[in-house]
């Protein structure tokens, strides 16, 4: 039953027009192209942004540098990030949302959020662990425990533990950020090691593929 609803939500979603028919503010200024990667069975939740120019093309989530990035900070292969059984990928704008005149991505729409975050979310009791990338997903996933800005979100990331599902604060792993990583070492000695060590509690075993079978033989 839990599926069913979900793959109704997701076909839906795919579908949806409402930043381009019916907007809040300007339309979407190209046709709307949803990437998601929903999941009736995946405890860890990558709650991100939105979509970036490369995302649109492949339709695919974190086709990017910013995905090497994430994946990498996460302690996940590419594998066991794809796989829909495992980590579901929900940003809180599900399309592309276009660029600044300085060519910088626009934030997500406020449309998205409001049509379908709640109802994927009921969708997906399962989720124990949230991974909020930047300060749209820390507003709608915090509540009111977000204490105002993204720094100061990820500075207290521990607090997020407290939640129901668990939530870890972080920044998003655009090349934009590089400069405050620089500044906040802490991030990675402090923070990264705590965060792998929570995704694989949630993240279970993946079962031994032909990939992955060939993979162990090389080692």
């Amino acid at each position: 039953m839990k599926q069913t609803r979900l793959t109704d939500l997701t076909n839906q979603i795919l579908a949806c027009r409402i930043c381009r028919d019916r907007p809040t503010g300007r339309a979407l200024p190209h046709e709307p192209r949803p990437v998601l990667q929903p999941s009736a069975t995946a405890r860890l939740l990558i709650a991100g942004q939105a979509p970036g120019a490369r995302v649109h093309q492949s339709g695919r989530p974190f086709t990017d540098p910013s995905g090497d990035r994430l994946r990498q900070w996460l302690g996940v292969s590419m594998e066991d990030f794809y796989d829909p059984a495992r980590t579901a990928i929900l940003p809180m704008g599900f399309c592309f949302p276009g660029l600044t005149p300085k060519g910088a991505d626009l934030p997500p729409r406020r449309e998205c959020a409001l049509a379908w975050r709640a109802g994927c979310m009921a969708a997906m009791p399962q989720v124990e662990l949230v991974i909020c990338l930047g300060a749209h997903a820390m507003r709608w996933h915090m509540d009111k425990a977000f204490p105002g800005s993204l720094d100061a979100a990820v500075r207290d990331w521990r607090s997020g533990l407290a939640l129901s599902p668990q939530l870890i604060a972080m920044p998003h792993p655009s090349w934009r950020n590089n400069a405050w990583l620089k500044r906040n070492a802490w991030f990675e000695t402090d923070l990264l090691p705590e965060l792998r060590a929570a995704v694989s509690r949630v993240l279970p075993a993946a079962p031994v593929t032909a990939m992955r079978a060939a993979a162990q033989l090389d080692e």
